[in-house]
C-alpha cells in the first residue's frame, strides 16, 4: 500500500487533519491537547504534525493558539471524513460489522481505497436502499446467510 497519499500527506497526517476538523465541529475550536487527547498521542507528535500541516497550506498553526483550518486544508478533511463515513456505514450498516471494529477498519483503509471503489461502494448503498424492502430486509437476510454458513463450516 502507498505511503504517501493525497498531496504527500501520510496516513498519520490525514488523521491529524481530520482529527482538527472532527473536533472543530464538535467544539468550534481546536488546540494541540485537543487533538492529543482524541488521538491519544504525545503532545510533541501533536506539534510535529501540525507544524508539517501548516507547512503544507492545511492548517494555521501558531504554538499555544487556536487552530483553524484553511479552505484547501477544509476540502481534504471533508473528503477523508466522508471516506471514513461510508467505508464505516458500509462495514456496520451493510455488513454486520461491530461498530467498533468497523470503525478501527475505516480509519486504516480510508487511507488506501481509491475512490473509484468508494463511488461503487456508495452507489451499491443507493442500491440496495432503492431495493423492494430496502436495506432492513437484507440485512436479515444476509445474517441468517451468515448463520448458516457458520453452522455448514463449525464441524470442519
Amino acid at each position: 500500500m502507498p505511503e504517501i497519499l493525497h498531496k504527500g500527506l501520510s496516513a498519520s497526517l490525514e488523521d491529524y487533519l481530520e482529527t482538527v476538523l472532527a473536533v472543530i465541529s464538535e467544539k468550534k475550536a481546536v488546540r494541540a491537547k485537543d487533538i492529543a487527547q482524541r488521538l491519544g498521542v504525545s503532545r510533541a507528535s501533536v506539534t510535529s504534525a501540525l507544524q508539517a500541516l501548516g507547512e503544507r497550506k492545511y492548517i494555521n498553526y501558531a504554538p499555544y493558539d487556536v487552530i483553524t483550518l484553511t479552505e484547501e486544508g477544509k476540502a481534504l478533511a471533508s473528503e477523508i471524513w466522508s471516506k471514513h463515513h461510508l467505508l464505516t456505514s458500509f462495514f456496520k450498516d451493510l455488513l454486520g460489522a461491530e461498530p467498533v471494529l468497523a470503525e478501527e477498519v475505516a480509519c486504516k483503509l480510508e487511507h488506501f481505497v481509491p475512490n473509484q471503489i468508494l463511488e461503487r461502494m456508495n452507489l451499491f448503498n443507493e442500491f440496495i436502499v432503492q431495493q423492494s424492502g430496502g436495506l432492513d430486509l437484507l440485512q436479515k437476510r444476509f445474517e441468517q446467510f451468515c448463520i448458516e454458513k457458520q453452522k455448514d463450516i463449525s464441524g470442519i
